[in-house]
This record gives C-alpha cells, sequence and structure tokens, in this order.
C-alpha cells in the first residue's frame, strides 16, 4: 500500500516537473527575437489620438525611431522628454519618431501626452499586434529603422538624453 502511494506521487510530481520544464523551455529558452537587426522592418498600419492612420511604409526615406511604451513604466516615462527634444531638433532633417503605445486606455494616454508637452505621433496598438510582430516582451523597447526600412539597431530599456541623441544620428538620412 504504501509502496504504492509513493509510486503515485512520483508519478504525479514527475508529471508535474515536465510541464513546467516544458512551460519554461517554450516561454524563455526558445524566443528569439522576431525583428532583428538587419531584417527589414515590418510595415503597419496603426491610428493615432486623433483617429489618423500612419503606415510605417510610408515614412520610406526617413530615418524611423520606433518606441514601444506604456504610461505605466517608469523608464518609459524618463525618456519621453529626451525624444520629444531630439523629435523638435530633426524632424526637419528627415527624422520621424513614433511611439507605439503598449494597448491602454486612449484617455490615460493622453493626460500623459498633455503632461509631457509631447508633440510627435503616439499610435495606438489595440491588441497587441504590432508589439508581438516585433518581438515586444519588455518596455521600453526602441528599433531604429533607417532611411531604408532597415533595422540597424534595436534596444529593450530606458534610454539616457545622449543615447537618444546618439541613436538619431545613426538614422539621420544621408542628404540626397
Amino acid at each position: 500500500m504504501k509502496n504504492r502511494r509513493f509510486i503515485t506521487r512520483l508519478v504525479v510530481l514527475l508529471g508535474i516537473t515536465i510541464a513546467l520544464g516544458y512551460t519554461f523551455y517554450t516561454s524563455f529558452l526558445n524566443q528569439k527575437d522576431i525583428v532583428s537587426v538587419g531584417d527589414l522592418a515590418p510595415n503597419f498600419v496603426l491610428t493615432d489620438l486623433e483617429g489618423n492612420e500612419i503606415e510605417l511604409a510610408d515614412l520610406k526615406g526617413k530615418g524611423v525611431f520606433l518606441n514601444f511604451w506604456a504610461t505605466v513604466c517608469p523608464p518609459c516615462r524618463d525618456e519621453m522628454p529626451y525624444m520629444e527634444n531630439s523629435y523638435q531638433q530633426y524632424k526637419d532633417q528627415g527624422i520621424e519618431i513614433i511611439a507605439v503605445n503598449f494597448d491602454e486606455a486612449p484617455l490615460a494616454i493622453e493626460r500623459f501626452v498633455q503632461r509631457y508637452g509631447l508633440t510627435f505621433p503616439i499610435l495606438l496598438d489595440r491588441g497587441l499586434q504590432v508589439s508581438q510582430v516585433y518581438g515586444v516582451r519588455e518596455l521600453p523597447a526602441t528599433f531604429l529603422i533607417d532611411e531604408n526600412g532597415v533595422v540597424i539597431e534595436r534596444r529593450i530599456g530606458g534610454l539616457t538624453e545622449q543615447m537618444v541623441e546618439n541613436y538619431v544620428q545613426k538614422i539621420l538620412p544621408t542628404p540626397q
């Protein structure tokens, strides 16, 4: 009787261990970046807070600083003023800064935009479809896209003012 209980417990414990191992493997170790450096940036169409559609393909010829963020993310809040400063400085030189919100309520986003005085496009990623295509699992996430639509850098984590400046310099289109 005791031997039978021991075997039953051992089988249950082994089953749980296998299930947890499989879950861990598929969730963490088996993931690769869906969009990597050197890839052509996947096109998308998202709407901004006013309901205007913005398509990434329409920005070809410009350097695109694509940032995924949320209002509840402290590093996201910290880097927004740096992004705004760079946007004001470089928007007439072929740079587009786009911030894709991570599926939050429009009212919360509008308040955030007003509080920080943001003027660059803020796009709404309802259902996180674009975030999933880009493989974004942590915020903030930034993709630098050159004038040809190629991802030249991918960064997870907050940015300092100097980092934002350096990244914008990397994607400045070459004069023609």
